[in-house]
């Protein structure tokens, strides 16, 4: 055994015990096993130049630009293959155990969360901090859609990151990235989870500046791993506060600890408001999102793991995790529903006006967090979940998607000898004649992503807004007040904003496809035939979640339906989240029918009305490659620049910050206090006495003789006129 599993009495006696269940520990242990291997890879060449042969340049488009050889058939090494079987097999593994425990809990059915304590880490005083691992409901969900979404990005990368040098260490990242999150969403508490949680912090900075000779990529890193720490700081005050006011850190602790608290206490408030600045750094809502788009300079799966499957969807799993303790502090819970809905609709502005193919899905992220954030914010955590699934396939979808694009105008620019932008849509076109499975699968993505039924985010976005709608209509959370407004008038503004920004959706991913897809092509006339479809390595995995984007919605429908009764989620999820739904938004509240007609009926005509509307407004055959475009004006110009907040923080906290260190504190303080007055001036002192003394001790015996008198004489004078 790899492990010496210690389990307690509770846990000795439950029904998974003896089943796959007991091998959870085999689920992370396998991507880390993963990056080991990887990891000594990478220290030997993973790709060599081919022959030199002009007649064989058509494959460099296996290639990344600037990677040695480029332009000729890289030669691939035993541990790049090594890498190419490693890396998606340990995760594909994971997920074909994790598909056996979820089995396993079916036939067992327990009745409690599945406990396995490896080991006491922190036993100190009162405080006992095990290393654990929970299973439960929840847990098996996001770990389904942590390593099955997972091996297809890892699967996908065979294709995409043929011929780099780092091919190795990139997917020793990536699997370090898998096991990390892993551990975020199977730790039996904070602490375990913590450390689940700095870690995919840690891979996310190595991923995003994984091309990191490039300085815009390292400052990208830089950037997100930095205000990823200001999120870090309140989850770690809110681990402070729990042990210091309930005594525990397990979830099962805490959860028994608050209930004694009751409902709309200051220190559970105070505890919730915290946890969320840890989710609103880690899943970019106001005020940290700022991160999120520049994290595009990482290689694109990394783009598609870390906001679909990984590292952005941690927050809401964090809240979803916590819902007892959100359920008794329903201001908090309703500030965090406010937050999510103005970092939706925020984020879907500036969607409309971006060129980047990336920066379009990575502000559309932004949004659709903001809609996970407003169904757990109300108390409606099994929609919130729903809609995390149903993200996470068709974002996948259209990430992938999109490195597909990114790939074959990669290799067609090259083919041509011409440095132009491949991921700017100004420079797109047409595509759909050249790269046919890649234009139907992403257009089954925006067709979910937008909400059109029946595919898969008809059906979760549907059940966000019309969770908002029913606590406006009558719950406890409606009864609170917020900065002096009441909770219910919060909750329809939440729901206006929701709409809005599903309309918004789309407008910007309709306004997306055409410009990538349809009209006129301005990829130039040498490089258009160069421009081919994906190999399947790469194709194969956008089917497989084409399929989830289309059906995934099945899996939760809603009432309106003949299969709707069954509440396959909302039973599923019931264990875990349902006593805190109950406290935070009420056990009584039934929509009519008429109104859930009505509700589905808006959002419906908010999707077709925005997709009508960028059908309309949009002219491909109007638009220049990014080389001829003029520089955008007018609100359209404030847009492009994102409200041009990140100019605004440089000014106002960067720049001075800068100022005040430079001058202050490091020409003030450090060079002049420490250094000159301190450190330089006590040297001053010392060379002074020493100058002194080597005047008096000059070997000269006659003067140490007058020196000798003088001393004597002043001697006797004080002893003379005391």
């Amino acid at each position: 055994m790899l492990l010496q599993t210690a389990v307690s009495a509770t846990a000795a006696a439950h029904p998974l015990v003896g089943t796959l269940a007991s091998y959870v520990w085999l689920v992370p242990l396998l991507p880390l096993l993963g990056f080991v291997i990887n990891g000594v890879a990478s220290l030997f060449p993973a790709y060599i130049a081919g022959p030199t042969d002009p007649s064989q340049d058509a494959e460099a488009g296996h290639m990344h630009p600037g990677d040695a050889g480029y332009g000729h058939p890289p030669v691939a090494p035993f541990y790049a293959r090594l890498s190419t079987v490693v890396g998606p097999l340990v995760v594909a593994l994971s997920f074909l155990l994790t598909l056996g425990i979820l089995a396993a809990w079916l036939a067992a059915s327990p009745a409690a969360p599945y406990i396995q304590t490896y080991g006491a880490w922190m036993p100190a005083g009162d405080m006992r901090i095990d290393w654990a691992f929970q299973v439960d409901q929840l847990a098996i969900t996001m770990m389904l859609v942590i390593t099955g979404i997972g091996t297809l990005i890892h699967i996908f990368s065979i294709g995409y990151m043929r011929g780099d040098p780092g091919y190795s260490r990139y997917f020793a990242y990536l699997n370090l990235f898998i096991f990390f999150m892993l551990v975020l969403v199977l730790g039996a508490s904070y602490p375990v989870m913590f450390v689940g949680w700095e870690g995919v912090g840690l891979c996310s900075y190595l991923l995003i500046s994984f091309w990191y000779s490039d300085e815009v990529n390292a400052n990208a890193g830089k950037k997100a791993f930095i205000m990823n720490r200001v999120g870090d700081f309140g989850f770690l005050v809110a681990m402070f506060l729990m042990f210091a006011n309930f005594g525990a850190l397990d979830f099962a602790g805490v959860d028994a600890a608050v209930l004694s608290a009751g409902q709309g206490s200051a220190v559970i408030t105070v505890i919730c408001l915290f946890l969320f600045l840890g989710c609103a750094g880690k899943s970019a809502q106001m005020p940290l999102y700022l991160w999120l788009p520049d994290a595009m300079a990482g290689p694109t799966p990394v783009s598609a793991l870390i906001h679909a499957a990984t590292m952005v969807t941690a927050g809401v799993y964090l809240v979803a995790r916590s819902s007892m303790l959100f359920a008794l502090a329903p201001a908090a819970s309703l500030l965090v529903a406010l937050i999510g809905a103005l970092t939706a609709f925020l984020a879907a502005t500036v969607g409309l006006k971006q060129w980047d193919i990336k920066k379009v899905l990575a502000y559309s992220t932004i949004s659709q967090l903001g809609y996970m954030f407003v169904a757990v914010g109300v108390g409606a955590y099994t929609a919130g979940v729903f809609h995390l699934v149903t993200h996470a396939f068709f974002k996948a979808l259209l990430f992938l998607g999109a490195g597909s694009v990114i790939w074959a105008l990669h290799a067609a620019y090259h083919h041509t000898h011409r440095e132009d932008d491949a991921q700017d849509m100004r420079n797109m076109g047409a595509l759909r004649h050249r790269m046919r499975w890649t234009w139907v699968l992403m257009w089954v993505a925006t067709l979910a992503i937008a909400g059109i039924p029946f595919f898969s985010g008809f059906f979760s976005k549907d059940q966000v807004l019309e969770s908002v709608a029913a606590r406006a209509l009558g719950s406890p959370i409606a009864e609170v007040s917020l900065l002096g407004l009441p909770g219910s008038g919060v909750l329809w503004f939440i729901y206006a904003l929701s709409l809005a920004s599903a309309f918004l959706t789309a407008v910007y991913m309709t306004r997306l496809m055409i410009y990538t897809f349809h009209g006129p092509s301005r990829v130039g006339a040498a490089e258009e035939p160069q421009v081919r479809e994906a190999p399947w390595v790469m194709t194969l995995p956008l089917l497989v979640l084409g399929v989830l984007s289309a059906f995934g919605g099945w899996l939760n429908l809603p009432e309106l339906f003949p299969m709707g009764r069954l509440h396959v989620l909302d039973a599923w999820l019931e264990p875990v989240v349902g006593a805190a739904r109950d406290r935070l938004s009420g056990v009584d509240i039934h929509l009519s029918h008429n109104t859930e007609l009505a509700l589905v009926a808006a959002a419906v005509a908010a999707a077709v009305l925005g997709m009508l509307v960028a059908k309309v407004f949009v002219k491909p055959e109007v638009l220049v490659p990014k080389a001829q475009a003029a520089r955008s004006r007018g609100f359209g110009g404030v847009l492009e620049r994102a409200y041009s907040v990140d100019q605004g923080v440089d000014r106002v906290l960067i720049r001075p910050t800068v100022t005040f260190s430079r001058k202050l504190l490091w020409r003030g303080l450090d060079n002049g206090l420490i250094d000159g007055l301190l450190v330089n001036g006590s040297a001053v002192v010392a060379r002074g006495f020493a100058w002194a003394g080597s005047r008096v001790q000059s070997g000269n015996v006659g003067s140490y003789a007058w020196i000798f008198v003088a001393g004597a004489l002043v001697v006797l004078g004080v002893l003379t006129f005391r």
